[in-house]
């Protein structure tokens, strides 16, 4: 039957938010066992950025497949085919130590991620009203980010005490509780090819606003992931801090996205445009222009927590926005576009920041990103103040025809 009562499944958005915690740890947890076995074999930064790129590369080739397939298919079939496929390419990794078989497997495991994410994101809209769509969004974001606490430090054990082979069987386990989430999720969407011309040809590049606010968050994420890179560098030869003190600093803007991730998701849905996006984008990057005059790295602590409660507030607002301004019947599409976009930037600013960290100062390098992202935010924000109406189909509709209590 069409589940059109309006009323959020607040159950089946603590199954979402549980089984994001346990994906995002497995993920991570992987990620961080490949790292350093490749480092402990010997192989340099080339073996190591081609993981980071393997890991990211699908998810930004495969999005206008993916998305299509999210709005087409049973949300319930891929949730569960997928990740079942994803825990043996775990298994094959658990017994893979050859350098090229990793990187290909990692990209394997990518592909099934790149399947799943918009599924995910776009049956969220589906499970809670209009009204709690923000502090479900919050409560998805701050299990993620737990998982993502929890998993450097947990690898970092595991490695230790007992070699790869465990923390990468933990993580093809995750994806068995991934099929387990799934079968008892009570919505599900079923993918039935819109009716409406309109909806069957949407494109993210219709909506100028959206597209607006997609381009500067793939500004910014290019500038954050290039200081990704050069933050070891400048926290630990320029400010001389410990390897202990990089770890707390580097924690830190996570901590913030956990604060912001609470604090957000109880803004009222109307205080919820795409203006408001773009300032706590703004508010993300001015603590990185601040952190490059700082003289020493403890002052990077609390820029460090501003900086990551924004960056839970971006999560949250986008969210909202994007299921808002978007037909229910194209979110699949919408959220595949933005992975898309903030996959491609980020991988972008990886690129870019391994040849500038030779030859600039990481100090400089800093105050460049910061200043980027928030020129960027601050320039944009008058293009999109006066926002058109939306169209009543595509904000704050109920769940319909596509969405169904199993």
């Amino acid at each position: 039957m069409s589940f059109t009562s309006g009323v959020t499944r607040w159950r089946d958005v603590y199954v979402v938010a549980g089984s994001r915690a346990v994906s995002v740890c497995g993920d991570f947890l992987a990620a961080t066992t490949l790292a350093l076995v490749l480092q402990q074999s010997g192989h340099g930064g080339l073996a190591v950025s081609g993981l980071l790129l393997a890991a990211s590369l699908p998810l930004a080739l495969l999005a206008p497949i993916t998305g299509r397939l999210a709005d087409r298919a049973d949300s319930r079939t891929v949730l569960t085919v997928v990740p079942l496929l994803q825990a043996g390419v775990c298994l094959a990794l658990a017994f893979t130590g050859h350098p090229v078989a990793i990187i290909g497997l990692v990209a394997l495991l990518a592909c099934g991620l790149a399947f799943t994410q918009p599924v995910t994101a776009a049956l969220l809209p589906e499970i809670a009203h209009p009204d709690d769509l923000a502090k479900a969004s919050g409560l998805s974001q701050t299990a993620g980010n737990i998982g993502m606490l929890v998993a450097p430090a947990l690898a970092g054990i595991l490695v230790g005490r007992s070699g790869a082979r465990v923390p990468l069987l933990l993580d093809a386990a995750s994806y068995l509780a991934l099929v387990a989430a799934a079968l008892t999720l009570r919505t599900r969407r079923k993918g039935e090819k819109s009716r409406e011309a309109p909806l069957a040809r949407w494109r993210l590049r219709d909506d100028r606003t959206l597209t607006v606010m997609v381009g500067v968050l793939a500004a910014t994420i290019a500038g954050v992931s290039m200081i990704q890179v050069v933050e070891v560098f400048f926290i630990r030869d320029t400010l001389g801090a410990s390897t202990t003190l990089f770890g707390f600093v580097a924690a830190s803007w996570t901590v913030g996205m956990l604060a912001g991730n609470v604090l957000f998701s109880r803004v009222p849905p109307r205080r919820i445009t795409v203006p408001a996006v773009l300032l706590v984008t703004g508010g993300s990057c001015l603590p990185l222009l601040l952190g490059a005059a700082v003289p020493g790295p403890y002052w990077l602590i609390p820029l460090w927590i501003a900086g990551g409660v924004c960056n839970g507030g971006i999560n949250v607002f986008t969210m909202v926005i994007v299921a808002g301004r978007t037909p229910s019947a194209a979110r699949g599409r919408a959220f595949a576009a933005l992975n898309a976009a903030v996959q491609g930037a980020g991988m972008i600013g990886l690129l870019v920041a391994g040849p500038l960290v030779e030859t600039a100062d990481p100090r400089l390098l800093m105050a460049v990103a910061g200043a980027f992202g928030l020129i960027m935010t601050l320039v944009s924000v008058p293009l999109v103040r006066r926002e058109p109406p939306s169209d009543p189909h595509m904000s704050g509709s109920p769940p319909g025809r596509d969405s169904v209590a199993a």
